[in-house]
C-alpha cells in the first residue's frame, strides 16, 4: 500500500496569524505614570503663607507700640547688614524693624480713622525709602545721643562719591603679594613684577575727590585698605504715648 501525505498551507497561515497577534497593539495599553515635573502646583498655599506672615508682622509691630515707651523712625547711610546686626546686638533689649515699609505702615495706620494709636499715622507717613522702626524703653536723650555718636568706617561701594583724592607713587607696592599683580592690572593699574615684587610703572591716581566710583575703583580702594564711607544711623522722628516729634526735616 502506498500512503500519500498531503501538505497544505494552513499551518503557515496559522503561524502568520499568531505573529500578527504578537505585534498587534492591544486595545488596552498600560500608560507610564505622569512625571511629577509636569504637576501643576497651586499658589493658594504660598499666597496664604505670605498673607499670614504679613498679618503676624502687623500684630508684632502693634504689640511693640503697646510694650515700648518710644517708637523712632531711623534711616541708614551706607547700609551694611553686618553693621546693622551689630547695632541690634548692642540694643538687644529694644526691637528693630527694617524693610517692608508698606506692612509697617498698615500696622501703624495711615489715616485718623485707622491709626493704631493716636498720631501713629504721622510715623507711618515717614516710612519711605531706606528706613526702619526702633522701639525702645531707653530715655529719649540717651537714645538720641548714642546714635549721634555711633559711626563706623566702611569701604565705599561703586556709585559712592569719593571724599578725597587717592594717588599711588611709582615704585614697589609692598602691601601687595605677587599673586595679586594680574588682578591689579585688570583693575587698571600699570604694574609689573620685579624680582617677585609688585611694582607700579608710573604714578597713578585711583580716584579724585567727588568722583563717582566705578566698581574697579571701589575694589582698588578696598585692596589698599582705604575706607571712605561711614555707616551711620540717623533718627528721623519719634512717637511716645500719642505725641509725635520730628527730629529732622522731611
Amino acid at each position: 500500500e502506498h500512503v500519500f501525505c498531503y501538505i497544505t498551507h494552513q499551518q503557515p497561515q496559522l503561524i502568520t496569524s499568531q505573529r500578527q497577534q504578537q505585534f498587534t497593539t492591544p486595545t488596552h495599553v498600560a500608560t507610564m505614570p505622569k512625571s511629577k515635573r509636569n504637576k501643576v502646583i497651586s499658589l493658594t498655599r504660598t499666597e496664604k503663607k505670605t498673607s499670614d506672615s504679613k498679618e503676624a508682622l502687623v500684630e508684632e509691630v502693634r504689640q511693640c507700640v503697646d510694650d515700648y515707651a518710644f517708637c523712632y523712625i531711623f534711616s541708614v547711610q551706607n547700609m551694611r547688614n553686618a553693621k546693622l546686626k551689630e547695632v541690634r546686638t548692642l540694643w538687644r533689649d529694644s526691637r528693630f524693624f527694617f524693610g517692608k515699609n508698606k506692612v509697617l505702615g498698615v500696622a501703624l495706620g495711615k489715616t485718623p480713622e485707622d491709626e493704631y494709636r493716636e498720631n501713629t499715622r504721622l510715623v507711618a507717613e515717614r516710612l519711605v525709602g531706606s528706613v526702619g522702626l526702633l522701639f525702645t524703653n531707653k530715655p529719649k536723650d540717651d537714645t538720641i545721643r548714642w546714635f549721634e555718636n555711633y559711626q563706623k568706617q566702611e569701604f565705599a561701594k561703586s556709585g559712592f562719591k569719593a571724599t578725597r583724592q587717592v594717588s599711588l607713587p611709582e615704585g614697589p607696592l609692598p602691601t601687595m603679594s605677587h599673586t595679586m599683580e594680574p588682578q591689579l592690572r585688570k583693575l587698571g593699574l600699570d604694574t609689573e613684577l620685579k624680582r617677585g615684587v609688585v611694582t607700579l610703572r608710573k604714578d597713578q591716581t585711583i580716584c579724585n575727590i567727588n568722583d563717582v566710583l566705578t566698581p574697579e575703583q571701589a575694589q582698588l580702594l578696598k585692596l589698599f585698605g582705604i575706607a571712605m564711607a561711614d555707616f551711620q544711623i540717623s533718627l528721623e522722628c519719634l512717637w511716645s504715648d500719642g505725641q509725635f516729634e520730628a527730629l529732622t526735616e522731611m
